[in-house]
């Protein structure tokens, strides 16, 4: 079983978000910046025994790995951001790779998406363009080569993981599909183990062609709402009023599954919570009365649907890590310390892992 977790590499300054949000903006930034918007909000939240780390200390990266590898977190699956040739928050990995330290399992996922300000609140300024030009398939691949060769890297299959992000904003998914195979082949790699992320922003499934296109999985990612009929109310209102947000949501119970309709594989992506205020405050969403036990139970669910596919190619994955902008994180925090790091070791040992 691999049992991994999504890692984003934008805790360390960089010149880019300098110029867009100011002199030694990170996600910490917005971290340390919440507040409380109605009663019961836990914000802001506060990280634990790690702090208000710099992904640039190669001891953080360290201590995350060896936290990781003690709950049962078998890999990160580390965030690369490729522009059309131009890359960001780029260096952690970077380090991650040249060092070979730590010696922990990971994998990619492009996060091939246009960067705007709608964090901040300004949804039609674009900071970043996605782009996928002439030959940036080939220049691209060849950049990622040595990653793929690294022998920390996850594969599944036999084939190394490669995770897109939005695979119906490619071009030609399916041409997109064969081009990537081609050149894993030519390049000895036996092919690429695709995995298509399943999840819209409207929380719905955006994407239902993986398998036509070739992709060998999906994942089914899960946002741990219940979209109640007063949430829904309360929905309707904020759009017409922002004052009313952000929008709440009871954490749901049970772990509902991605559409039959869906062929192929199918992994599962589960989340310990969700509030997204620290970025775009009454604008955001917040899963209500969420906790470690509530995630046990998902995790433990999507343990045992991913117990049903091979052994070779079974992939569960945890949004997230380190997302504490968006409140799903693993990470030790002040309030429940290592919590969500027990639950999953909890929910690994409740399935017989």
């Amino acid at each position: 079983m691999e049992l991994s977790a999504l890692y984003l590499p934008q805790f360390h300054p960089v010149r880019e978000n300098d110029e867009w949000w100011g002199d030694g903006f990170t996600e910490w930034t917005n971290v340390k910046r919440a507040m409380p918007l109605f009663p019961g909000h836990r914000q802001p939240v506060v990280p634990g025994e790690l702090g208000y780390y710099s992904l640039l200390d190669p001891d953080v990266r360290e201590a995350q790995a060896q936290l990781a590898s003690s709950a049962g977190v078998t890999s990160f699956c580390y965030w690369h951001y490729w522009f059309g040739g131009r890359r960001l928050l780029e260096r952690p990995f970077d380090e991650v790779l040249s060092s070979g330290q730590p010696e922990f399992p990971f994998f990619l996922g492009w996060a091939n998406q246009s960067w705007s300000g709608v964090w901040h609140g300004a949804p039609e300024k674009i900071l970043m363009e996605q782009s996928y030009p002439p030959g940036d398939d080939q220049a691209h691949f060849d950049h990622l080569l040595p990653a793929f060769r690294d022998e920390r890297y996850v594969r599944r299959n036999g084939r190394p993981v490669l995770l897109i992000f939005c695979p119906a904003d490619l071009p030609q998914p399916a041409r997109f599909v064969e081009t990537w195979q081609q050149m894993a082949q030519k390049a000895g790699l036996g092919g690429l183990y695709l995995v298509a992320w399943l999840e819209g922003r409207d929380w719905g499934i955006n994407y239902t062609s993986h398998h036509a296109d070739g992709f060998d999985a999906g994942l089914y990612v899960h946002f741990p709402f219940e979209r109640t009929p007063r949430a829904r109310a309360r929905e309707k209102l904020r759009s017409h009023n922002a004052k009313y947000g952000p929008a709440r949501y009871p954490f749901s119970t049970d772990l509902p599954s991605a559409s039959a309709a869906i062929e192929g594989v199918v992994h599962s992506s589960v989340q310990p919570n969700w509030d997204n205020t620290p970025r775009s405050a009454r604008r955001g969403a917040v899963a209500l009365d969420s906790s470690p036990e509530k995630f046990e139970r998902h995790l433990r669910q999507a343990l045992q649907r991913e117990l049903l596919h091979d052994s070779n190619s079974q992939l569960c994955v945890i949004k997230s890590w380190n997302e504490w902008a968006e409140g799903n994180y693993l990470e030790p925090d002040e309030r429940f310390e290592r919590g969500w790091l027990h639950a999953v070791s909890n929910a690994r040992r409740s399935v017989g892992l």
